[in-house]
């Protein structure tokens, strides 16, 4: 029976406490002549026994001790699961009671009024409160509420208020400041913060590009030098905590991008409409990747993200594209029926994977529209011209490529530009697929013209060209049309591009075509600088034939341009400057027309039209004007250019080089090609666990 009772008290206090007890126990049964295995059964003695136990388990300072309880009550304590077959229930038992287990409630004290006079009030629970001092905000723990601790904290602490009476202190704590609540500090642990600069910094990595590696051989190091040069050794030991491996990076910027991802579907899931834009490219391992960005409008302003970035793992056919863009759009549970346009590459006349892809989501999407990429129409346009300045641009390429095809040849030249003190010490390359660098490279030519002279063989047959005056004359036409073609095809790019921005500069373009045109007509050259200086240099004038074919280009130029950018009747020009409109535009219900006298009518729109983008400004009448409002966002949407598209793929090859094939490179355009920033802090508080570095 002892033994059953000495496993009773095993359950609520320590080995020392046990072998106390059973000692003393032991003794108790000695002085009373008694055997201890008869000991509880003697009724007369249950009293006595069960009172020299309690004084035994209380004077261990343990919080467990034993308690008395009804018969029909049954004890199971807590055993190991070694001996849980063994013992799995513990009985000890008398004649109408049992010993089971109870809790000692630790000792709370309780505050006093009189505490006041040494400063302190108390804080939290009246039942169990904390002392604090109504001068310096300290909170002390329960145990502290000992006139004895409180003096001390008064004399040492504050030693000029020491013979204060209670008055003084109850004045002071009954002021306004302190009857502010107090503001709970909340403090990151070690790990949490060194989670949290994880996360950060594998952002700006990601956002860089660079490789993981960076984060562990590069930033870590060079930020302990700058902390420990800046502060010292000891808290350059806590950047050790900080996680930045290889495979730690890559985790948080899938995390990073997961978390982008997640806002962007909630925006386009409550936004009223969106359009995409598409394309398709090979990387540098083979894989096709396909691009997809959105253009939506959100808080006030149309807003354009990355949508989609995947690898094609079959064939890269436009059902094939299509399919890969709808599955998203499913598993996200985005409705086609938002899809107001999809602008890429592909004309409506022309047969390929991306003009099935787009007929693929006309087809899901029955109000969405097509447009081709005005960027591609302008190249389009710009490609024809007379056989004569033909000839002239592909002998310049032919005589560009004998020297950039020779590294000898290069670094010879380079030696020969730097004796001769040139402006430019290299040619530059051209390429059909940049067309942007048609005109730089003709103009560096131009400029090179006489060290090239000296540094061509005679043997080369072109090299007489650089001595024709009238070739170097078309040349010198070449670089200065290209060159004003260019600066128009760069206007045209960049984010949030509207149509109506391309139209107003091809409208400014077939203006000056004309007037090109006209001045060349009456034999003046001043519109053309590379082609008036030479003129003014070899004091010459053009001929017939070279005038007739700068005219030929310039009207043929302007002809195309009409034909890949018609003129047409606007009937959205009220997007344009609703404040123009006097008569109601075709496109608008009678409703709506009276919402646009009004909001032309208030002046402060009036105001904020002068003073905000045209996207901006439609944007931030959605909550006021919402019906017209709502029709003029829904024309703004549509993508006019592919730009997004080319710099994505510049981008992706910029990230996924040959020493990273293998690289995902999805999550990395997702944060760098988006202009959300992801939350950094929510996507911590997910973590459950939060590890240093180790």
């Amino acid at each position: 029976m002892i033994a059953h009772f000495l496993c009773i008290l095993s359950y609520n206090v320590n080995t020392f406490v046990i072998l106390s007890v059973y000692g003393k126990l032991t003794m108790f049964c000695t002085t009373n002549s008694l055997p201890m295995d008869l000991l509880l059964k003697q009724g007369s003695l249950k009293q006595e026994v069960e009172s020299f136990c309690y004084q035994i388990v209380s004077e261990s300072h343990d919080q467990k001790v034993g308690i008395l309880q009804s018969e029909d009550e049954q004890l199971q304590p807590s055993v190991s699961k070694n001996s849980e077959g063994e013992l799995s229930r513990v009985k000890f038992m008398s004649n109408s009671n049992k010993i089971t287990t109870f809790s000692k409630k630790p000792k709370r004290r309780k505050y006093d009024e009189s505490y006041l006079s040494f400063g302190f009030t108390y804080f939290g629970n009246r039942d169990a409160p904390h002392a604090q001092c109504v001068l310096c905000k300290k909170i002390l723990s329960n145990s502290s509420l000992a006139p004895s601790k409180l003096r001390r904290h008064l004399e040492t602490k504050h030693a000029a208020y020491k013979d204060k009476d209670i008055s003084f202190f109850k004045q002071h704590l009954d002021s306004p400041e302190n009857n502010k609540p107090p503001t709970p500090k909340i403090v990151n642990t070690d790990n949490e913060s060194a989670t949290e600069a994880s996360y950060n910094v594998s952002y700006h990595i990601a956002l860089s590009g660079e490789a993981h590696t960076i984060g562990e051989l590069l930033i870590k190091p060079c930020a302990k030098d700058v902390v420990m040069r800046m502060f010292d050794e000891q808290y350059s030991k806590k950047i050790d905590a900080v996680q930045l491996s290889n495979s730690t990076v890559a985790r948080r910027i899938k995390d990073l991008a997961a978390d982008i991802e997640e806002e962007l579907v909630c925006r386009l899931k409550i936004c009223d409409g969106f359009s995409l834009q598409l394309d398709e490219s090979a990387d540098v391992s083979g894989l096709a990747v396909l691009l997809v960005f959105v253009r939506y409008r959100f808080n006030k302003s149309i807003e354009e993200d990355l949508l989609l970035c995947e690898s094609l793992q079959s064939n890269a056919t436009g059902e094939e594209i299509f399919n890969c863009i709808n599955s998203f759009m499913q598993k996200h549970e985005i409705e086609w029926e938002k899809c107001v346009d999809v602008c890429s590459d592909a004309s409506r006349a022309m047969d390929g994977k991306i003009a099935e892809a787009v007929t693929l989501i006309k087809y899901v999407a029955p109000e969405s529209t097509s447009s081709h990429c005005l960027l591609y129409r302008h190249a389009l346009a710009v490609k024809t011209m007379p056989a004569s300045l033909k000839n002239v641009l592909d002998q310049a390429v032919q005589i560009i490529n004998y020297i950039k095809a020779r590294p000898h040849q290069s670094r010879l030249l380079k030696i020969l530009c730097e004796e001769m003190g040139a402006q430019h010490t290299a040619l530059l390359l051209n390429t059909e697929v940049r067309w942007l660098s048609r005109g730089k490279v003709l103009v560096r030519l131009f400029e090179l013209r006489r060290e090239l002279l000296v540094f061509m063989d005679s043997a080369f047959r072109l090299s007489d060209c650089l001595t024709n005056s009238s070739w170097l004359l078309r040349l010198a036409y070449l670089a200065d049309i290209f060159t004003k073609l260019n600066e128009v095809n760069l206007s045209m790019q960049g984010k949030n591009v509207t149509v109506f921005t391309v139209f107003d500069k091809m409208s400014s373009l077939l203006r000056k075509l004309e007037f090109w045109a006209s001045s060349v007509e009456e034999e003046n050259f001043d519109c053309f600088p590379t082609l008036s200086d030479f003129l003014t240099e070899i004091n010459s004038t053009v001929d017939k034939d070279i005038c007739s074919a700068i005219v030929q280009h310039l009207r043929g130029l302007r002809s195309t341009l009409l034909k890949y950018f018609p003129v047409t009747n606007d009937s959205h020009a009220w997007v344009r400057n609703p404040f123009t409109v006097t008569v109601k535009p075709a496109s608008l219900v009678a409703r709506d027309y009276e919402s646009l006298i009004d909001l032309t009518s208030d002046s402060q729109v009036k105001q904020n039209f002068s003073e905000l983008s045209l996207n901006d400004f439609w944007s931030s009448l959605i909550q006021e004007y919402p019906s017209v409002a709502r029709r003029a966002v829904r024309v703004l949407l549509p993508f006019a250019t592919m730009h997004l598209c080319e710099t994505g793929f510049s981008y992706y090859a910029a990230t996924k080089t040959k020493y990273r094939k293998r690289l995902d490179a999805a999550p990395h355009m997702r944060i760098r090609l988006s202009n959300i920033t992801p939350n950094i802090k929510r996507i911590c508080d997910k973590k459950t666990q939060k590890h240093c570095s180790h």
